[in-house]
């Protein structure tokens, strides 16, 4: 049994999908959760199954396809309403059902919300959250209780407030989670009233910061020094209004700052791998000043910083940025990406510490295609086709002559019609020269289309792979339409997923990059002995 004395829960595909502008497909949670579970993460709280259709569908395919190594999902929802028994009532159901052995429910906790926003008694409220959290302890699910705007109930209602938490924990409530849901406190206040409410009460109590204050984080380790030992945080901070409690800045201040085992061993240097990442799923531009995982956290400009550096790089630095699977950038030298890209290749299983010329050469190459727009933190297939060039064994299963996409508008009668898109390309296959054209509703499904139709007589399992996310973003710039794009593609087998990236100032061209990258790599996971056409 993993250690039980203190929880890392987050709450990124719940909470900090709320963020405006993040919207989650089913396969973004579920590649998500899968970096979490690396990260080491104690508890993932999936959502709300019964409330939302995407959530609900998350629950049953991580049922199928999620083996997690370190984390118990969670399935969050309310407390059964009002004048019905929890028994009885189909969102409680709904959570009981999800298949998630731990549910977190959220519950009122200031007498004003139960008053005004349900519409009920204190006493209801109460009732409302003890039968809940037996019925479904009763029914094997380990219960946390949320308490929404607990800290602001506490300072008008402190009696009230402290019979929510006593409510929860005598019905068999694991962890009683005090909320700063309006995000308004500050670190002394929070230090004073998770105290107060431990000394009061004894249960275990928990901490859920906003960052509307810019304390979050603060208050997170605020409330850990006042006796919580349950912390919800979300990915990069991502959340509703100004974020939560980032995660990987709550976990670093935690496990170096105070020494507290949070994490299982070896997850720490993840860290920045698995921040980068989740970004890159969200479409959200890493924060490059984030504390830790920033790829601005270690950089050092030259000057008296970089003399004293060559001496002992500990002087300018809280930690080696290692720890956290970052590195330090002088910024007239850049040397980012070397722990990084060779812890990650580890994990694609290429071992490259025994060569560091080797190493070298391929942090080179990351750095330079870095600098023209690549990432790789999300496009796991894309770096290990480049690991596996710079190993002298490229996946070849095709070459490219040329491309061509022709997008129009159809209609009749001067009427406007529906747009089309036609694309041709022509590849070498196995020393044949192959010429396919297909149509499809936008340039991309065109040319995936043309491509499989050019290759599917010779690679049948081309007909098994599926694109499943298209994701654009354009780079900061001020080009414009010019402005070059980076392109992620997403294609999954069955059995798996995996990621491609393409860059360009043409989002056709990028589009292509990826493509087919994406479907060589596709054919490599297909296990199809290497046969390249002649180099084009």
């Amino acid at each position: 049994m993993p250690d039980d004395s203190f929880h890392v829960f987050d709450t990124t595909l719940r909470d900090g999908a709320q963020r405006e502008g993040v919207n989650l497909t089913v396969a973004d949670k579920l590649s998500v959760a899968k970096l979490l579970d690396e990260f080491g993460v104690r508890f993932i709280e999936g959502g709300w199954p019964g409330a939302s259709p995407k959530d609900t569908e998350f629950f049953q395919r991580a049922a199928r396809e999620l083996t997690l190594e370190h984390a118990q999902l969670s399935a969050f929802g309310a407390t059964r309403r009002a004048g019905v028994r929890a028994a009885d009532d189909p969102q409680v159901a709904a959570l009981r059902d999800s298949g998630a052995p731990v549910v977190t429910l959220v519950a009122k906790s200031d007498v004003r919300h139960v008053e005004r926003a349900l519409r009920t008694t204190g006493e209801e409220n109460l009732a409302m959250i003890a039968d809940t959290v037996a019925h479904l302890h009763e029914h094997g699910r380990r219960v946390f209780l949320d308490c929404e705007h607990f800290f602001d109930g506490y300072v008008h209602d402190p009696g009230y407030a402290l019979g929510v938490v006593r409510a929860a924990a005598d019905a068999g409530a694991d962890v009683v989670v005090l909320c700063d849901t309006n995000g308004g406190m500050l670190p002394a206040d929070v230090t004073r009233i998770v105290g107060e409410v431990a000394a009061a009460t004894g249960a275990r109590l928990g901490i859920h910061a906003q960052d509307d204050t810019g304390c979050a984080v603060a208050n997170t380790l605020a409330a850990v020094d006042a006796g919580a030992t349950h912390v919800q945080c979300t990915a990069n901070g991502y959340g509703e209004r100004v974020g939560n409690a980032n995660l990987f800045t709550v976990v670093g201040a935690l496990a170096l700052k105070q020494g507290r085992d949070v994490l299982p061993e070896g997850c720490l240097p993840r860290m920045t791998r698995v921040s980068q990442a989740v970004a890159e799923i969200v479409n959200i531009s890493p924060a490059t000043h984030q504390p830790y995982v920033g790829v601005s956290a270690f950089a050092h400009k030259a000057g008296l910083h970089a003399s004293a550096i060559k001496v002992d790089p500990d002087l300018y630095q809280h930690i080696d940025p290692v720890l956290v699977g970052n590195d330090m950038r002088m910024l007239v030298s850049d040397m980012a990406g070397r722990a990084s890209i060779e812890l990650k290749a580890k994990e694609l299983g290429f071992d490259l510490s025994g060569d560091r010329e080797l190493l070298g050469r391929l942090v080179d190459r990351v750095k330079d295609l870095e600098l023209s727009g690549y990432s790789f933190e999300a496009a796991d297939a894309s770096l290990e086709l480049l690991v596996r060039e710079e190993l002298g064994s490229p996946v070849r299963y095709f070459d490219t002559e040329s491309w061509r996409v022709i997008a129009e508008r159809r209609g009749a009668g001067g009427s406007p019609g529906a747009a089309a898109s036609e694309a041709t390309v022509k590849l070498q296959v196995k020393g044949e020269r192959v010429i396919a054209t297909a149509e499809g509703n936008g340039p991309v499904n065109a040319l995936d289309r043309a491509l499989r139709s050019a290759m599917e007589g010779v690679y049948t399992a081309l007909a098994g792979l599926e694109l499943t996310d298209y994701k654009v973003r354009i780079l900061e710039g001020n080009s414009g339409t010019g402005a070059v794009t980076r392109i992620l593609v997403t294609f999954g087998d069955g059995r798996g997923e995996w990621t491609t990236v393409g860059v360009g100032e043409n989002v056709i061209d990028a589009s292509w990059i990826a493509l087919k990258d994406a479907m060589a790599y596709g054919l490599l996971r297909q296990g199809y002995p290497q046969e390249p056409a002649s180099a084009a």
